[in-house]
């Protein structure tokens, strides 16, 4: 595996001269002009007030020889904002901007351009940026929980249990459907919650809160660290949230989020505030890292919306992180937000309706560094290659193939995460602060449909190549109790059955780390027919 990374984007070099000179602290929020005779270099919080400096390379004609600043909301286009500030057009130029969050004019979730007069009318002379550091202005973080990557996706009939224990259990990941917790709640016992964002107030179901707070609650006293899947499901009442290109009538289980309209992009970002003040230091049990959206990779799949091109479809779903990202760390500093990948890398299909984890990630990162690059992470789902085999060992040549060591590899699985973890050391896709951004396998499943020993010898597998490989975060695997939906697939993927027995993969993924690990990743090689460290650190 490659080393973490320790050199800056070239753009923050002017950051830093700048810095030097006395007229700005260095950030790690840059966005470089595409196209325009000026660039914004920062976009920081400092105190009440939204700090931005611009630089131009050439500055372009004006009236009057000023630089105008354009506070623009994320839902809107261009220059369709207010101008909130001015300086003298030149080869630099600061502002000074109120941040006014929790008010109507907050700027936490707007891009500020600059522009110019040319003939009475304003141009845009900057690439847009949004703030790149919320987590500046947080009233509620929270330590976060770091105790190993063993994980999983808990039932939440058997979290009061001893399982999660017995297992030795120190991640968990559990969803929210959105349009669940919005609106009010008839029940007595769980009064409708009223929560004030940007002087406007928002109804969450006590009810459906209450069940996640008893999830989150038990997870944390039991000292688990806690994702979160934040997905957007289709009611009609709550429709707003949905992207109106998604609301077409195509049917899939979960939509791209609403980042188009004034209400819907407000009311996604009052639930990220509201669910990350909550699930932070309030005593409702504490999330630290929230994945927005499942697969989206998986377009007509997983995250429908009606636009078929890489580079339009990543934008949309970069507003979309950015929203949430903005809206969550402002209110917990120390969360993680990750995107959400599955295991197809690099098929090159000429298939718009899907597209690879490694041409979204490129086009993904493209968008959200012009404007304003953030410490976003990547949660995937390396599943084997096909999901209905756990004995990937014994694939023949033709499934072999589609999972390599090598970058072009059309398949990610546990068996060559480097893959990922090398793509994400490239200088280009480091987070702000030059370190390789987090990776999470936030959902792996090993069927046991080939029967319980390859279950259990691939889920020693996956956990020891995650727990050997430095960039690798979390370990989840999919289930901890058969479904009937996945059994009806041939994915029986549970460490207990649909009885609650456990099969031998349970046994094998407790000792897979501890005292027994050695004795275990041994069976699990006898069964795989080849060393399983050995072939793990020869790559």
């Amino acid at each position: 595996m490659k080393k973490k990374l320790t050199a800056m984007v070239s753009a923050l070099i002017l950051t830093v001269a700048l810095a030097l000179s006395g007229l700005v602290t260095p950030t790690a929020g840059t966005a470089e002009a595409a196209g325009y005779g000026a660039s914004i270099v920062q976009c920081t919080i400092s105190g009440s007030n939204v700090a931005v400096v611009a630089s131009a390379s050439s500055v372009p004609a004006s009236d009057d020889g000023l630089f105008y600043l354009v506070q623009v909301p994320l839902y809107a286009a261009g220059l369709n904002g207010n101008v909130v500030a001015q300086a003298p057009a030149g080869a630099q130029a600061a502002f000074s901007v109120p941040l006014n969050k929790g008010q109507a004019n907050s700027a936490l979730l707007s891009r500020f351009v600059v522009a110019v007069k040319q003939g009475g009318q304003l141009v845009q002379a900057s690439e847009g940026c949004y703030v790149t550091n919320p987590e500046a202005c947080a009233s509620h973080t929270t330590g976060r929980t770091v105790t190993g990557k063993k994980g999983l996706c808990v039932d939440p009939n058997k979290i009061q249990g001893g399982e999660l224990a017995d297992l030795g259990i120190k991640q968990a990941i559990y969803n929210i459907p959105l349009a669940n917790i919005c609106g009010p709640t008839t029940n007595g016992s769980y009064p409708t919650i009223n929560y004030s964002y940007n002087g406007k107030n928002y109804q969450f179901n006590g009810l459906c809160v209450a069940e996640y707070d008893l999830v989150f609650k038990t997870l944390t006293n039991k000292g688990i660290a806690t994702t979160a899947v934040l997905l957007g499901n289709y009611t009609a009442a709550y429709a707003d949230i949905i992207h109106p290109l998604a609301r077409d009538g195509s049917v899939c289980p979960y939509y791209a989020f609403n980042t188009a309209e004034q209400a819907g992009a407000e009311h996604l970002a009052a639930i990220g505030s509201f669910l990350a003040q909550r699930y932070s230091n309030t005593g409702h049990g504490k999330v630290d890292n929230w994945v927005i959206g499942n697969e989206v990779t998986a377009r007509t799949q997983w995250n429908y919306i009606a636009i078929g091109d890489l580079n339009t479809y990543a934008a949309e779903y970069a507003k979309a992180v950015r929203l949430f990202y903005n809206s969550i760390k402002s209110e917990n500093g120390q969360a993680n937000i990750y995107v959400s990948i599955d295991q197809q890398w690099d098929r090159n299909r000429n298939d718009p309706g899907n597209f690879d984890g490694r041409d979204l990630l490129t086009a993904f990162n493209a968008s959200m560094s012009s404007q304003g690059n953030i410490d976003w992470g990547v949660a995937c789902h390396p599943h084997p290659v096909p999901l209905t085999n756990a004995a990937f060992w014994a694939n023949n040549a033709y499934y072999k193939n589609l999972v390599k060591h090598s970058t072009n590899s059309p398949f990610l699985t546990m068996e060559n995460m480097e893959v990922l973890t090398d793509f994400l050391c490239q200088p280009a896709m480091v987070s702000p602060y030059g370190q390789v951004r987090s990776v999470i396998c936030s959902e792996v499943g090993y069927p046991a449909a080939q029967g319980e020993q390859a279950q259990a010898a691939a889920v020693v597998f996956g956990y020891t190549a995650a727990a050997s490989n430095q960039h690798i975060d979390a370990f989840l695997l999919t289930r901890q109790t058969d479904t009937p939906a996945e059994i009806a697939q041939g994915l029986p993927h549970g460490l207990d059955d649909m009885s609650g027995n456990h099969r031998l993969a349970y046994e094998y993924y407790k000792n897979a780390d501890g005292p027994n690990a050695a004795a275990y990743v041994g069976n699990a090689s006898t069964i795989m027919g080849y060393n399983i460290l050995g072939a793990i650190q020869a790559r």
